[in-house]
């Protein structure tokens, strides 16, 4: 395959492009910043032989690697998001490369002493031997999703280098905004044209998933009464008690710090406020349609609970559901996931076939008409100073597209 360093130079070239998304921008790409790496990549799939490379006014990029089979075969395709995470800064990324791991902690910050310890991310131990890419402590990585660039551009480079291997019609695609909930919204399927497609989204080696999260977004605001505290009794509303009553009343322990596998949560991403007025800011999350219905009833009912104790109404709550769970879009196809599932066992990685605890440009595009389960990036930590991403690991992914591309054009 794709020698080590050459998968190492192409993920750093990406990663230290700063790509950070903004859900507060109503433009596509949110920021002007994803068009540097998005421009880059054009000029790179072009470079590296691919056809029909095309860019929209909204950064989304397709590309095709022709058949080189005559009998008819499936069109798919491989996705993967160039932005990273608002969650914390992708500005300044210095990767360090840890060849050989050997276990133990590894100081990503001496200064300001930021340890990446298996103590605290067993994970690591998986990996020992291995070449790890980890951040300098001050910034994430964004292995999340430029693993998965890296390795699609590879598996299409290597392919184009050796056209023994047979395959069909291979369609890619990179999106912006991802990360904030809109990396599939003004995705073209018809153009795409593939008949199902892989996202290359997901972490640690052998991950293959086909379902995921629902999901909504809720504003609650809080509307208080401010006067001068001196004069204040049976006067003034502070706002900030009542976010605190919102808060303590939904469930204590369905929060994302005390769930796992299909377990969902409300999460309290951001609160913002004073006397007259908090803001908070939750996501909903939950596999179960029935279940995630019930949670945003949860909070709607709260909300006019706390209304009815005041003479006014004091909280206002928006919910607005975001994407939901592709397994009702997969099941139907299933085929899809044991082609990849083969794949992965052919290229001696045992498949974690599991939910995805959130979600992906495939759950959209999967309710857009293209199925289109996850496959591991190999990343691990996303959104945070820990992410790290061992080598190997991309280099097996991008072996495992290519299986998939071989076994998909085999004749039936």
């Amino acid at each position: 395959m794709i020698t080590k360093q050459h998968i190492i130079n192409r993920f750093i070239s990406y990663v230290t492009v700063d790509t950070e998304s903004d859900p507060k921008s109503n433009t596509t790409p949110s920021t002007l910043k994803q068009w540097d790496l998005a421009n880059k990549l054009v000029e790179e799939l072009k470079a590296i032989g691919l056809s029909d490379v095309t860019i929209d006014n909204n950064a989304y990029i397709m590309a095709t690697l022709p058949s080189n089979v005559e009998h008819d075969v499936p069109t798919i395709g491989f996705v993967s998001h160039f932005d990273t995470t608002p969650d914390f800064t992708g500005a300044n990324v210095k990767p360090q490369i840890i060849e050989n791991y050997d276990g133990k902690d590894i100081i990503l910050n001496e200064e300001e002493q930021i340890i990446l310890s298996p103590d605290l991310f067993d994970d690591l131990l998986q990996y020992k031997g291995q070449t790890l890419i980890t951040t300098d402590g001050t910034t994430l990585l964004g292995a999340d999703d430029k693993a998965g660039i890296t390795e699609i551009v590879s598996a299409m480079e290597y392919l184009i280098n050796h056209p023994e291997i047979k395959h069909g019609k291979i369609r890619i695609g990179f999106t912006p905004d991802e990360e904030i909930g809109r990396g599939a919204h003004k995705f073209d399927v018809e153009k795409f044209g593939a008949d199902w497609a892989y996202t290359m989204d997901g972490s640690q080696i052998g991950e293959l998933e086909f379902e995921n999260f629902n999901a909504a977004s809720a504003v609650v605001k809080v509307k208080g009464k401010i006067v001068h505290p001196g004069y204040a009794k049976g006067k003034m509303i502070n706002s900030m008690y009542i976010a605190t009553e919102f808060i303590n009343s939904l469930p204590e322990l369905e929060t994302p710090e005390h769930t796992e596998d299909y377990q969902g949560f409300f999460h309290l991403s951001s609160i913002e406020g004073n006397v007259e007025e908090t803001i908070l800011n939750y996501i909903i999350r939950d596999h179960d349609k029935g279940h995630f219905e019930a949670r945003k009833e949860m909070m709607q009912n709260l909300a006019n609970e706390i209304n009815s104790q005041y003479e006014r109404e004091v909280i206002v709550i928006e919910i607005k559901d975001q994407y939901y769970n592709m397994k009702e879009k997969i099941e139907p196809v299933m085929h899809i996931v044991d082609i990849a599932e083969k794949a992965m066992k052919q290229s001696g990685i045992k498949p974690i076939i599991k939910p995805i605890r959130g979600g992906t440009d495939g759950s959209q595009l999967s309710y857009m008409g293209l199925p289109c389960p996850n496959i591991f990036a190999g990343g691990h930590n996303f959104h945070g100073r820990y992410e790290y991403v061992p080598v190997e690991s991309m280099i097996k992914a991008t072996e495992v597209i290519c299986k998939i591309v071989e076994l998909a054009a085999i004749k039936k």
